[in-house]
């Protein structure tokens, strides 16, 4: 998935679940200055991303996230991380 499917994916949940403008939300913009999410409301977030990853979503994984664009990556780590799970799970001819 790239970037921009999540930045839009993002920002369709942002003005559906909090009556975001759509034009407030851009990769730059501040999660709680800027487009008012709080604590609560990014708890509900995070839920709503679960699809996305196909997996439940640790709030840890979120602690540093402050802007738009710090959601996209660490849905993009989270992402990455569970490819590259898959393949390192696989023994190799040189770890076998």
């Amino acid at each position: 998935m790239t970037d921009q499917e999540i930045f839009e994916r993002l920002r369709s949940i942002l003005v559906e679940t909090f009556d975001i403008e759509a034009d407030r939300v851009a990769p730059q913009a501040k999660l709680y200055d800027d487009l008012d999410i709080d604590s609560i409301d990014a708890v509900d977030l995070i839920v709503k991303l679960k699809p996305l990853v196909g997996k439940r979503l640790q709030p840890e994984a979120f602690k540093a996230v402050r802007t738009v664009q710090d959601v996209i990556d660490a849905l993009q780590g989270l992402l990455k991380a569970d490819a590259g799970a898959e393949v390192g799970d696989k023994p190799t001819a040189a770890t076998a």
